[in-house]
């Protein structure tokens, strides 16, 4: 109705501007929640849920008395919720919308005679295709079952006889689940929420122990794993942390958390956790060290490893690194940055007998060079709006192009890859040493550029 009607019905009501965007978010955000109930949530929009309790009700007591506790669960949180349990997801979405109970469980075979007396609006219709059926006077979804196929079709429509079916388990109804499900994770309810970091710290310890048994049964180990808070008001918090190498160290992975449980607000409380490992790689035992014999120790490699994985979850994922050669002629593509266990690889063009900077800029920067003969180092540069005077110089270093990359920028305001460069170590008068290099050759009409590319300590 016009909002004027309905003030003028209840002069005291509130209005709210609508806000889809939040209400999505916050839909999505109890989807989440849902989650300690079962690993496969999806969303109904505009204001549903679907949970698959396939395989999970027994956990709580049976289909009734999760139902029960899910509705209970939600009014506490402020919400208005209904549920029903059925075969089918149409079926349920019925009886939760259309039923007179608050709960209600349908046991298996009971659906045809449970969506009987339901009205045709809970099949899910289009309004124009219920308003149609109600004036013909089928008002309850039992009257539609003796109708003839062809003449249910024929006279409303396929999607009303496909709604009918799905709601009777006659056709599947496939739905999407939210978030992916997961395989592999451990989970713990506490009879009363807890907040003091020493609870949650042993909590974790738990978790972790349950999870490397599980782990440890498929010969696996944990390399991304997710930590989750479910709290009293219904917000879920997540911590997420990563392994240098598979690991199904209980005490390790729990640390990885432990050490980060400042970023936790529990406020009234945390009631739920899961710990979830998200990707996996398989993980067989090996020798740890053979006597005499100067095989590398694996506690040691343990122990890196380990090291690593608790500087990354303060400095944050991918901030330990190593640099690796690189079979490639040209400087800056010389070296890669790599994970800090990352397998080596052997570089042919890598020798560490031949004079490098210490420091390299991430690309080369023009300069302004003069010098006296063609193909001798510069007397002076600029560089930077400040002139350097060379005072000695050493090279020149010729590096040819990597002709088979092909053309890798255009970009003028650098050298381009495929061109011939000259290399100098050039000192100024302040001891200052620089390396520097000329691109291309001098040709007719055209002067080669000069460029800055590291410094020497």
């Amino acid at each position: 109705m016009a909002l004027a009607d309905a003030r003028a019905i209840e002069p005291g009501l509130v209005v709210l501007r609508a806000d889809p965007a939040s209400d999505m978010a916050a839909l999505t955000r109890l989807a989440a929640w849902c989650g300690r109930y079962s690993p496969w949530t999806a969303l109904d929009q505009p204001d549903g849920l679907w949970l698959d309790l396939t395989g999970a009700a027994h956990l709580r007591g049976g289909e009734a008395a999760l139902a029960v506790e899910l509705v209970a669960r939600l009014e506490r949180l402020g919400f208005s919720a209904r549920a029903a349990i059925a075969e089918t997801p149409g079926a349920a979405w019925a009886l939760a919308r259309e039923g007179r109970e608050k709960v209600t469980v349908v046991p298996p075979g009971a659906t045809r005679v449970a969506l009987a007396l339901l009205p045709v609006r809970g099949l899910r219709l289009a309004a124009d295709t219920t308003e149609l059926l109600e004036r013909l006077g089928l008002r309850r979804i039992g009257d539609l079952y003796t109708l003839p196929r062809p003449a249910l079709v024929a006279r409303f429509g396929f999607a009303a006889a496909e709604r009918l079916d799905q709601a009777l388990g006659r056709l599947p109804e496939p739905l999407s689940p939210l978030p992916p499900a997961p395989i592999r994770s451990s989970h713990c309810r506490f009879v009363e929420p807890i907040q003091r970091p020493e609870d949650l710290a042993a909590a974790i310890a738990s978790l972790a122990d349950a999870l490397c048994r599980h782990l440890a049964e498929e010969g696996a180990g944990a390399r991304r794993l997710a930590l989750h808070f479910y709290r009293l008001d219904g917000m879920v918090l997540t911590l997420e942390a990563g392994t240098a190498q598979a690991s199904r160290d209980p005490r390790h992975l729990a640390r990885l958390f432990a050490e980060r449980l400042d970023r936790i607000e529990p406020d009234l409380g945390i009631e739920d956790m899961r710990l979830t490992a998200r990707v996996v790689e398989k993980l067989e035992g090996r020798q740890a060290t053979l006597n005499g014999t100067g095989a590398p120790d694996a506690a040691e490699d343990a122990a890196l490893a380990t090291l690593i994985d608790r500087l990354e979850s303060r400095l944050g994922a991918g901030a330990v690194t190593r640099d690796r050669p690189r079979d490639s002629h040209i400087p800056e593509r010389a070296v890669e940055r790599v994970p800090a266990l990352a397998p080596g690889a052997e570089g042919t063009s890598w020798h560490p007998d031949r004079v490098r900077p210490v420091r390299l800029l991430p690309r080369p920067e023009p300069i302004e060079a003069m010098a006296p003969i063609p193909d001798d180092p510069p007397v002076q540069f600029r560089w930077r709006r400040r002139v350097h005077r060379v005072r000695a110089a050493d090279g020149p270093e010729r590096i040819l192009e990597e002709w088979w990359r092909g053309k890798r920028s255009q970009d003028s305001s650098f050298a381009d890859e495929r061109e011939l460069r000259d290399y100098y170590c050039v000192e100024d008068m302040d001891g200052r040493r620089f390396w520097l290099y000329r691109a291309g050759l001098h040709q007719s009409g055209q002067m080669p550029r000069w460029y800055l590319h590291g410094f020497f300590p």
